[in-house]
């Protein structure tokens, strides 16, 4: 039998990475990680998010505990493969506060055939929380530790199994309430050994037992000021410490804590490995690097070390910022002074012996807190149903066979009406189907429909209309047709042409006036304008330029050389420009959509990233979060992974000492860059 823990980080999360990418189901990601038992924190999802995929897999049992007020937030899971193990009791919580499915009794409080047991008493959840602490706002309450969805416990004959994600360090925010659960947990797993119950505790701990757990714990017990003894006695690490053997702990052990009561498995096996990190840090892409700490296990009671053949990680399949930790027990394992095969305690009594199966699984053995038993789960009609149900009317004439033949007789008489009349009325026009339920109705729905449709106003034949009047044109000028409107945007910025033309057309009357003064009719050429008049063809309005033409040769003939020169040689220009607009405006010119995106993409884009000093490659744009005055600017680095180090390196594979402030790289004309001090900063 083999178990495995993972922080999958979302429970979809690994469904982007290979190998996982390919199936994209979880049968085959359990086929993969070769698991009968699968524990998954950091699920970020709610009860409203389970799905057929996730709940109803084949051959495969689930339970989980999902936060109940802070919602797509932590979450744990535990699956277990039906032809191997079968749980006969769960529940959720560490307190026993919680209620299971469909009932308002507490765990805690249930007859004790139904209880895992080792539940705190008064006195210890009144402990979980120092006593230096004296702030009541800082005091834990016991339904806060069991509603977030952080532990899910399952009993089988042979041990029981807790299935834990410990809160994390959130910059000191929460070490009370961290502190609170690490305490419950250690509790519940010793008043349960104290009960005679061996316990396997497996998931995502947040806490690493000393410095070769971790490839920061030199940097920062130098940055701390601390000593050794001081690393290993912080709260939470000095609480794990005593309830694992081999922990190492600064002084007396803590009073209820003398012994230690479980066995770390990998640990074990791999006494002298360093580096075996389970979790990198993705913001600083530390997975390359192996710059990580390890704090996801598998720990179980001491005593059962002998049940065990083999535990180790496996950093190598992606998928989250943790990798899967996994450990495989032995098929004939020794307990209570016998050898026993391990399946015939992962099931019911009697369901195995001597590692045969005796009867098949029964679904009515699941515990009441699995999934399956979830009403969007279980209480479902199957869509074949609603096809092989036969209709009522196959079910009547199967009884009038059945019955006598005045029975027959009679039901005739009801059924072949209704059916003569569908038939009937599927064959006549709306018109007639009107009429038959004129017919039919009764004299007096009949007297009241004419009475209503007399007092009815007919309606009017001729409706008034409304006559939309037109403009009247009272000068007597043909309508100006509508122009084309802007072409281009190169028409926003050249010089506007109409003002001048339209100063200069006011001013043609006069001239024109003066001309019909001192010379006859006959003498002055017709104008285009009183050729269009005079013609019996259809009106077309002319060009600007024609009248302008005409008017300026009035002019010359009027005796004024000298002006008329002058004006003639504003209107020539005035022409050529209103001609140019024309043409432009006849025929506009075509832009190419691809040059108009690269234009306009080199408007909106982005700076180039500058290239890190010595692997000359593009870095990578970060913001710092460090509270100060720093905070919120961005910055730019080298964006290879960091080293195993953990610190910046020059002549490496990795990542060297570039550091940019964005402000200043956009800041710098000439692509030169102005070096920051990036010291501190918390990326």
């Amino acid at each position: 039998m083999r178990i495995t823990t993972w922080n999958v980080n979302g429970i979809r999360n690994p469904f982007g990475y290979q190998p996982w990418r390919d199936q994209r189901t979880f049968n085959g990601m359990f086929d993969i990680l070769e698991a009968d038992i699968v524990v998954m924190q950091e699920l970020k999802i709610q009860r409203k998010d389970l799905t057929d995929d996730m709940v109803l897999v084949p051959g495969w049992d689930c339970y989980f505990s999902l936060p109940k007020h802070k919602k797509g937030y932590s979450g744990v899971a535990i699956y277990t493969r039906q032809s191997v193990c079968a749980p006969i009791r769960a529940e959720e919580g560490l307190i026993g506060v919680l209620c299971p499915p469909n009932s308002s009794c507490q765990y805690r409080e249930l007859p004790e055939e139904q209880q895992i047991g080792g539940y705190l008493t008064e006195k210890q959840i009144s402990e979980l929380v120092p006593a230096s602490v004296m702030d009541d706002s800082k005091k834990i309450n016991a339904g806060a530790l069991d509603a977030e969805g952080r532990c899910v416990i399952l009993e089988f004959p042979a041990f029981v199994l807790f299935g834990v994600y410990s809160p994390a360090n959130s910059n000191g925010m929460r070490d009370d309430f961290r502190y609170a659960f690490l305490t419950a947990l250690d509790t519940r797993i010793r008043n349960l050994n104290a009960m005679g119950k061996r316990v396997i505790l497996m998931g995502d701990l947040n806490v690493s037992r000393s410095e070769i757990e971790t490839a920061s714990a030199e940097e920062d017990i130098r940055k701390s000021n601390i000593s050794h003894e001081d690393y290993i006695s912080t709260p939470n690490r000095r609480v794990f410490n005593q309830l694992v053997e081999g922990g190492p702990v600064a002084g007396e052990r803590d009073a209820g804590r003398e012994k230690p009561i479980l066995w770390d498995t990998c640990r074990e096996f791999h006494p002298n490995r360093k580096g075996m990190y389970t979790h990198w840090e993705q913001k600083i892409n530390a997975r390359p690097g192996n710059y990580g700490s390890r704090i996801d296990y598998i720990l179980c009671s001491i005593g059962m070390e002998t049940w065990l053949c083999e535990a180790n990680i496996q950093e190598g399949l992606m998928g989250s910022d943790h990798c899967p930790v996994y450990a495989i027990f032995k098929d004939i394992v020794e307990a209570n002074n016998e050898v026993v095969c391990l399946l015939d305690m992962m099931n019911p009594p009697g369901m195995f012996k001597g590692g045969v199966r005796q009867w098949e699984y029964n679904a009515k053995e699941i515990p009441a807190f699995s999934c399956k038993l979830l009403p969007e789960f279980k209480q479902r009609r199957n869509i074949k149903d609603m096809f092989s149900r036969k209709p009522s009317l196959a079910k009547v004439e199967s009884s009038v066979e059945s019955g006598d033949d005045a029975s027959k007789t009679v039901l005739q008489s009801l059924v072949e009406p209704s059916s003569s009349f569908s038939t009937q009325s599927s064959r006549t026009a709306p018109d007639e189907c009107q009429k038959t339920a004129s017919l039919t109705s009764s004299p007096e729905k009949t007297e009241k429909k004419q009475h209503a449709e007399k007092k009815r106003p007919a309606p009017s034949s001729s409706p008034l209309q409304t006559v939309k009047r037109s403009k009247s044109n009272t000068t007597g000028t043909p309508p100006t047709p509508p122009g084309r409107g802007q072409q281009s945007l190169r028409g926003f910025f050249k010089p506007k042409t109409a003002a001048k033309t339209t100063e200069v057309s006011d001013d043609l009357p006069k001239g024109k006036a003066a001309n019909d003064k001192n010379h006859p009719k006959g003498d002055v050429a017709e104008t285009p304008g009183e050729a269009n008049k005079n013609s019996t063809a259809p009106m077309t309005t002319q060009p600007s330029h024609v009248e302008t033409k005409a008017s300026a040769h009035t002019r010359i003939m009027s005796g004024d050389e000298q002006s008329s020169e002058q004006e003639l040689t504003i209107e020539k220009h005035n022409n050529s420009e209103s001609t140019k607009e024309r043409d432009d405006m006849a025929s506009p010119t075509i832009f190419d959509p691809i040059v108009s995106k690269e234009s306009w993409g080199r408007l909106f884009a982005k700076p180039a990233a500058p290239r890190c000093e010595s692997h000359h490659e593009p870095c990578m744009r970060l913001q710092s979060k460090k509270k100060g005055f720093n905070l919120g600017r961005e910055f730019w680095m080298c964006a290879r992974p960091i080293g195993p180090s953990g610190n910046k390196e020059r002549g490496t594979q990795w990542r060297c000492t570039t550091f940019i402030w964005a402000s200043d790289w956009q800041g710098a004309n000439d692509g030169s860059r102005v070096d920051g001090d990036g010291i501190g900063l918390d990326t």
